[in-house]
C-alpha cells in the first residue's frame, strides 16, 4: 500500500508543478525602485545571502516572491536537484527543510534561518526600507 500512496503523490507533484511555476510566474510583483547607489549597497548586503529552494515548493514561491518585490539579488540554490547543494543544507543547516535562507555573517559564522514567514520577516527587517 505504501509504494501505492508514494505514487499517487509523486504522480500529483507532477501535475502541480507546472502550475505552481505558472501561477508563480503570473503573480510575482514587480521590483521596488531604487536609486543605482542603493541598490548597489542592497547587491553587496545580498553576497552573503543564498536561498536553499526546492523549485515548486509553494512556501519557497512565497520567499521567491518577497525576493523579486524587494529586488534582491540572493542566490537560488536547488536542494531538490542539486546534490552538492542538498549536502550543504544537510551539513550546514542540520536538515533538508526547504525553504532555508544561509546568512553569512561579517564575523565568520553563518546562520540557517528556515520557514518562509521567519525569512520574509527578516528580508522585511532587513531590506525593507533600505
Amino acid at each position: 500500500m505504501r509504494p501505492l500512496i508514494r505514487l499517487f503523490f509523486r504522480g500529483l507533484r507532477q501535475v502541480l508543478a507546472p502550475i505552481v511555476l505558472i501561477s508563480e510566474k503570473l503573480s510575482t510583483p514587480k521590483s521596488v525602485e531604487r536609486s543605482p547607489e542603493a541598490q548597489a549597497e542592497i547587491d553587496r548586503a545580498c553576497e552573503g545571502l543564498a536561498l536553499y529552494q526546492f523549485r515548486t515548493c509553494p512556501f519557497c514561491v512565497k520567499v521567491r516572491k518577497e525576493i523579486a518585490r524587494l529586488g534582491l539579488p540572493i542566490e537560488v540554490r536547488d536542494a531538490q536537484l542539486n546534490p552538492d547543494h542538498r549536502r550543504e543544507l544537510a551539513e550546514g543547516g542540520g536538515r533538508v527543510k526547504v525553504p532555508c535562507l544561509r546568512i553569512a555573517q561579517d564575523d565568520g559564522g553563518v546562520e540557517w534561518l528556515y520557514e518562509s514567514d521567519d525569512i520574509n520577516a527578516w528580508l522585511q527587517r532587513r531590506f525593507a526600507t533600505a
